[in-house]
């Protein structure tokens, strides 16, 4: 077939079309501007238009757009003329992963890593809401087997769509509730209908909602206060890595720090050992090296650490912050600067309590503009809410070497080169923090 995909350059959209590429569909796509993953999908081969226009449709077979694209958007409106067929991107699902066995990963923070631990482990293909480390792509594809490893997405419901012949949920927190009309048993009922959806079932039994399904589904059911014992945080080839016991199965080694790397393996080790095993798992496992984006060490010097996390909920900030202490001890540091851009003004408004706890134990909080994603500014007097922090208000930062520059109003407030340095967010901070932007 011939597949246009608009919004081509999203990190969702763009797995589905690296993977109808590999399975030898014509693809082509178009966004709004030129990115990274854009130019990653010329060097494949794909056809990429900035900015969406009509001359993009021409003799395609199916249109698949993103979410967030408008019913008014050109290339739709000249397909629907030109009678062929258009689907967003939830819809698609169900013909992209019909014939698959999918093991399918949701929840509302730790899917990625999730994922991506789980394609270490186990042959398959793989679409993953982020680049993983191990084969530098958000994509590995697979000929020999059915299999598919992927990073449901419950943000637009789509998660429902994916065929989950095993359905593994991390956690169940609320959250992209604007798409449920802030209907609670409407989200939860998504979820309900995922899990029931799909024959195998890896949860997690202390996530307050999961753990009321335990009388209605069979599942593999993980109690991480129970069933992971003896963490530690170990450095090898200095590297950071989590050390645990899981359940009756033995020291596992994972790549990554903190309690969230341990149940988020923990999760994936279940899933592969329903068809695996567990000697196979444990050396697979050590082949995981971390995703991009997430507790990323993209500046190493002795006296000075550059950490990149795509955290942007209060929940994984705050797991990811645990997990920041403890490597900064390792590393023998005394100081850690936390640079937030904030990402949605709806988000933040809504989890501003829990944000104002994220950061305890930083000697500097940095935040950046509200990264709005689209929606209409709103006021936030962070100022006053972030006041028990040793707090500096930033316009962007600059990154030199393994120096970061603060800036505001164009002006250099102050340079920072020493301790452990690390940006949390979903906005262009990654591309300030590596010195790309």
């Amino acid at each position: 077939m011939k597949i246009h995909f608009i919004g081509i350059g999203g990190i969702g959209i763009s797995g589905l079309a690296q993977y109808m590429h590999f399975q030898g569909h014509t693809v082509s796509g178009s966004d709004i501007s030129d990115t990274v993953i854009t130019k990653k999908l010329r060097k494949l081969g794909i056809t990429v238009t900035v900015p969406h226009a009509k001359d993009a449709i021409t003799d395609q077979d199916l249109i698949i757009h993103s979410a967030i694209i408008s019913p008014q958007n050109p290339e739709i409106v000249e397909a629907k003329s030109r009678g062929i067929k258009v689907l967003a991107r939830r819809e698609a699902l169900l013909k992209i992963l019909a014939d698959s066995k999918v093991y399918s990963v949701a929840g509302a923070h730790g899917k990625s890593t999730t994922t991506a631990i789980l394609a270490s482990i186990m042959n398959g293909s793989a679409i993953i809401g982020a680049e993983s480390k191990a084969f530098g792509s958000n994509v590995k594809y697979d000929a020999t087997t059915d299999v598919m490893l992927f990073e449901a997405d419950e943000s637009d419901g789509s998660f429902i769509n994916s065929n989950p012949y095993c359905a593994i949920v991390v956690n169940a927190e609320p959250e992209h509730m604007e798409y449920y009309d802030y209907n609670y048993e409407r989200f939860y009922d998504s979820y309900k209908t995922f899990i029931k959806s799909a024959a195998c079932r890896v949860l997690n039994g202390e996530d307050p909602f999961l753990s009321t399904l335990k009388d209605e589904v069979d599942a593999h059911w993980l109690y991480p206060s129970q069933d992971i014992q003896d963490i530690e945080f170990i450095l090898i080839n200095d590297e950071p890595h989590t050390r645990f016991k899981l359940k009756e199965l033995g020291s596992f080694d994972v790549w990554g720090f903190g309690t969230h790397i341990a149940l988020d393996a923990s999760l994936a080790i279940l899933a592969a050992n329903e068809s695996m095993d567990i000697e196979k798992i444990r050396t697979n496992i050590m082949t995981f090296k971390g995703i991009k984006k997430r507790f990323d060490i993209v500046g190493s010097e002795e006296h000075s650490v550059i950490i990149d996390d795509y955290g942007h909920h209060p929940t994984e900030i705050k797991a990811t912050f645990q997990a920041v202490r403890e490597y900064a001890a390792l590393k023998g540091f005394d100081k850690i600067t936390a640079i937030w851009q904030p990402h949605k003004y709806s988000r933040t408004i809504d989890n501003l309590a829990e944000f104002i706890k994220c950061f305890e134990g930083a000697a500097e909080l940095i935040i950046l503009p509200v990264w709005a994603a689209g929606e209409a500014p709103r006021d936030i007097d962070f100022i006053e809410k972030f006041k028990g922090y040793n707090l500096t208000m930033a316009d962007t930062i600059k990154r030199a070497n393994n120096k970061i520059t603060v800036v505001r109003n164009k002006e250099d407030l102050q340079t920072i080169d020493r301790g452990l340095i690390i940006g949390f967010g979903a906005g262009d901070l990654t591309y300030q923090i590596r010195g790309t932007a």
